[in-house]
């Protein structure tokens, strides 16, 4: 298992996703790997910071690989380790006999040494003058720069709040059942769960402790699908608290669709809507598709770049869009620790870019009176406040309205009482002036 991890996050480290880097593991192999990888990449900053003063000198790839994920485990942490530190020790080292025999004496003297001198380097790395940012708060440097300047009050909680486990919290499909039927269906089979604040949340559970899907009841059938409660938010801003904002048979469009929560959660509320599911990701869009399937829901579906608007638009206007644009991820690094190892300071540029490019070939394609819900699952205000703020001043005066209604960016805070379930998240709703300039109802 230790060497199977190890491999994962080399990958990463190589600039792969975890994902992918796991398909490479024996199936059986997959499930433990993928957990003991999400513990390592958590603790990824001090891991390497660990290796660099303790073995100066660059190991080979395999032997490093092994190291950092041994070191990674070894650091203490709230939670009981997933070994004790003899039989990591003996594991790690037993790994590396079998890639690089050389350099098992190495690995050995290395994890002892760390092991008798651990809490010294805790105090080292992680407080005082001399401490270490990246490997205090395990992600990289330009992160913990980008995150002070965003949030100067609040970065220090984000990058801890990052590390957090995520809760499992699952959308019941109001087409087939209730979220006191789905509740009851749970304790039948001895899992628990709370609901959410039904005014946020109508549709929302937190299971008390995450399970594989088979486990959960009706969910090849459709009764329920695992959606974290930010994007659950989604179908209210689209459709109104009520649901009924947009006519019967409106026409909305869901810009990048994949994986397809967001559009069968509009479906669910709404199963008369005309909807166009869009995204530039063929086999991703199949995804979309699947779960449309699982849930009993019909919506159109089209692969395509929402930006090349000849290429998709059939020149009739959409009461609503929902654009969920391509981002950093930086809100939801709790349950994909990898990203932040992924990501490059660069890509935000690059993301901001296509984020605006998107808002203004989607913007012209709403109806006078229709409605623009703007998303993305980062905390970067690059790609949140700012970017609405920028599209908002690159119009022509009282053509856009934004609406107060929607949340702007949601932060995973101790004084949010959403904090404990929601990823970070951005929301803008933006409305189109109806001709007599009365604003629409809002959600």
């Amino acid at each position: 298992m230790l060497a199977s991890t190890a491999d994962a996050v080399s990958a990463v480290r190589a600039g792969r996703s975890l994902t992918e880097a796991l398909t490479r593991t024996p199936a059986a192999l997959r499930p433990g790997t993928q957990a003991l990888a999400f513990t390592v990449l958590r603790r990824l900053g001090t891991a390497q910071a660990l290796r660099q003063r303790l073995a100066p000198r660059q190991p080979p790839p395999e032997v490093e690989g092994l190291l950092l994920c041994a070191l990674a485990l070894l650091w203490p942490a709230d939670e009981a380790p997933p070994y004790a530190d003899h039989t990591l020790v003996n594991q790690a080292v037993s790994a590396v006999q079998r890639v690089a025999p050389a350099s098992a004496g190495f690995v050995n003297a290395v994890l002892r040494r760390f092991i008798r001198e651990r809490d010294t380097w805790v105090s080292t790395l992680t407080t005082g003058p001399k401490a270490d940012p990246v490997a205090c708060w395990n992600h990289p440097r330009w992160w913990i720069d980008q995150l002070r300047r965003d949030w100067p009050d609040h970065w220090a909680t984000l990058l801890a709040q990052a590390q957090r486990h995520p809760p499992m919290v699952l959308r019941v499909n109001r087409q087939r059942s209730t979220v006191a039927a789905y509740l009851e269906a749970l304790a039948a089979v001895g899992l628990s769960a709370v609901p959410l604040e039904a005014a946020l949340w109508p549709d929302a559970l937190c299971l008390t402790q995450p399970c594989p899907v088979e486990r959960l009841p009706g969910f090849a059938e459709g009764w329920v699908s695992v959606q974290d409660a930010s994007a659950q938010r989604a179908a209210a801003l689209v459709l109104g608290h009520d649901g009924q904002a947009l006519p019967p048979g409106a026409r909305v469009l869901d810009a990048c669709a994949a994986p397809g929560g967001k559009t069968a959660h509009l479906l669910e509320w709404r199963p008369d809507l005309d909807v166009l599911a869009l995204d530039a990701d063929a086999q991703r869009l199949r995804r979309v598709e699947d779960t449309l399937a699982r849930l009993g829901l019909r919506a159109r579906t089209h692969a395509a770049d929402a930006r090349r608007v000849a290429d998709w638009w059939d020149g009739r206007p959409f009461d609503a869009i929902l654009l969920d644009a391509p981002c950093s991820a930086s809100g939801i690094v709790r349950r994909h620790p990898d990203i932040a190892w992924l990501r490059r300071a660069q890509d935000i540029t690059a993301l901001a870019h296509i984020q605006a490019e998107l808002l203004e070939a989607l913007w012209p394609l709403l109806k006078p009176g229709g409605r623009l819900v703007y998303a993305t699952c980062s905390v970067f205000r690059a790609e949140g406040a700012a970017q609405v703020e920028a599209f908002v001043q690159r119009q022509s005066p009282g053509t856009v309205q934004v609406d107060p209604v929607a949340p702007g960016h949601v932060l995973m805070l101790p004084d949010n009482p959403t904090a404990a379930v929601a990823d970070g998240f951005y929301y803008a709703l933006l409305h189109s002036p109806a001709p007599s300039s009365a604003v629409p109802g809002s959600a």
